[in-house]
C-alpha cells in the first residue's frame, strides 16, 4: 500500500528545485488566476521557515510592503509555483526566523553569505 503511494508521489516531485535555506532571499514565481486568465506573479522576500518533506514540503517567505509585513507560504512541489530563484544567501543561526516579524526596517536585515558566485 505505502509503496504505491510513494511511487505516485515520486512522479509528482519537481526535479528543478534550487537549494535554499532560511535566511536566503528568494524570488518565487507563482501562477495566479484572475477571472478566466492566468498570469505569473513574482514574490520576493526572505525565507523564514522551511517545513515538511517530500510532496508536502513548504516554505514561508516574508517581505515588507509599504511598511506592512507580508508573509506567504508556498508548497515547493505545487504546480502553482512556476520557479524559485535564490538572489541572496543569508547568514543565520537558526532554522525558524520568527523573530523577524517583530523587526522593522534596517533591524530586519540579514547578513549576506559571500560565495564564489557572488564575487565573480
Amino acid at each position: 500500500m505505502s509503496n504505491a503511494v510513494t511511487l505516485v508521489q515520486e512522479g509528482q516531485l519537481k526535479a528543478s528545485v534550487p537549494e535554499f535555506r532560511p535566511g536566503d532571499t528568494v524570488k518565487v514565481y507563482s501562477k495566479v488566476v484572475e477571472g478566466g486568465k492566468e498570469r505569473i506573479q513574482m514574490f520576493e522576500g526572505v525565507v523564514t521557515v522551511r517545513t515538511g518533506g517530500g510532496l508536502a514540503e513548504s516554505f514561508t517567505v516574508r517581505r515588507s510592503s509599504h511598511g506592512v509585513g507580508v508573509e506567504k507560504s508556498f508548497l515547493i512541489h505545487s504546480p502553482r509555483v512556476e520557479k524559485v530563484e535564490v538572489s541572496k544567501r543569508g547568514i543565520v543561526r537558526r532554522a525558524r526566523l520568527y523573530y523577524l516579524s517583530e523587526k522593522v526596517g534596517k533591524a530586519a536585515r540579514i547578513k549576506e553569505r559571500k560565495t564564489e558566485r557572488n564575487s565573480a
